[in-house]
């Protein structure tokens, strides 16, 4: 490069630039395309090596564990694979967007959740529950049982907080073909209720309902008030999203409109909400859109009133017994363009 003073800089870079280039950064490109493949080519090299310097490297790493517990640091053995912690299995997933579709990632990224999710996020609210009343005329009784759209309902006898009994729907088939339903019979034909912590995490009761065979249980809380109810279904859901409807209102999907808003009801769960309109609400507190506004306002909203929460702009379009009955939710400039 003769003996000019920037010769000396300039061949450092250049050689700096080859090594970055053709060392570094092709070679790890090519290898992560083609791990596998190149994989079986290089083992028998690499064995070889392993073994030929088996002294030096077993000289180099007693060296390093001296001097490392000099410095009072233990080093970790390895012992097979590195573990991998469930926000690295998280990462993995989400970053696989190339060869997993978009429903089997947030398949296994529920999977997660399970440990994290209780079953007071995925309940149906004891106002939403469909039961029968054994108090009620038996013609009232009758024709619940035969319009209602569950295959189990609670029932009460008289107070609505004390639930007494599961009915099965298909154990009473046969007598409603002979007309013989009557309260006598549900009382012998329905099954102890099975009451659940508001905090059980959904991964032990799933474990639950599949070792006992049930699909449903009524949540309490610590004072053992009734809160809601929990199916087998609800939990499904949770990991696949919907898959099955019970009513033919649950079958309306949320969808923004073409003013970019839409209509929801107050007693819809909040993680429904993010999942189905791709919102950030928090889901620390509250389950239940109502919950959110009450929590926030800190008072009973008044209908017409806007508020803007984690960046997401709702209107309470009526109130009804000291709730929000509905509300509009409207979707922003930023969510608009990113859909």
């Amino acid at each position: 490069f003769g003996d000019d003073r920037w010769a000396l800089g300039a061949a450092t870079l250049t050689i700096t630039f080859l090594i970055l280039v053709f060392s570094e950064i092709t070679p790890k490109v090519i290898g992560a395309h083609h791990a596998d493949r190149l994989a079986l080519i290089v083992s028998y090299p690499l064995s070889t090596l392993l073994r030929m310097f088996y002294s030096v490297i077993w000289f180099i790493n007693l060296f390093s564990r001296g001097l490392l517990r000099l410095l009072r640091l233990q080093p970790t053995e390895a012992n097979g694979a590195a573990a991998l912690s469930t926000e690295e299995l998280r990462g993995m997933v989400l970053e696989s967007r190339q060869y997993i579709p978009q429903a089997h990632r947030n398949i296994l990224v529920n999977l997660f959740d399970l440990e994290t999710i209780t079953v007071e996020d995925v309940m149906t609210p004891r106002g939403a529950i469909e039961g029968i009343d054994l108090s009620d005329p038996i013609d009232v009784l009758r024709e619940r049982i035969a319009t209602s759209y569950h295959t189990r309902l609670p029932v009460h006898d008289g107070d609505s907080e004390q639930v007494i009994g599961v009915l099965h729907l298909r154990r009473l088939l046969g007598h409603a073909f002979d007309n013989d339903v009557t309260t006598d019979k549900i009382r012998e034909l329905m099954v102890k209720p099975y009451f659940v912590p508001a905090d059980t995490p959904l991964y032990s009761q799933i474990q639950f309902f599949q070792e006992n065979r049930q699909r449903l249980a009524l949540v309490v809380d610590e004072y053992g008030e009734m809160l809601g109810l929990v199916t087998l279904e609800d939990i499904i859901e949770e990991l696949i999203g919907k898959f099955t409807t019970s009513t033919p209102e649950s079958a309306r999907r949320l969808r923004w409109g073409d003013d970019d808003s839409v209509i929801v009801d107050g007693s819809t769960n909040l993680r429904d909400l993010n999942r189905q309109l791709q919102l950030e609400l928090p889901i620390d507190g509250p389950k239940t859109l109502n919950g959110l506004l009450l929590e926030y306002l800190q008072d009973i909203p008044e209908t017409g009133l806007s508020v803007r929460i984690a960046g997401t702009p709702i209107e309470v379009i009526q109130t009804q017994d000291r709730r929000v009955k509905t509300a509009r939710i409207f979707r922003t400039v930023a969510r608009a363009a990113a859909a």
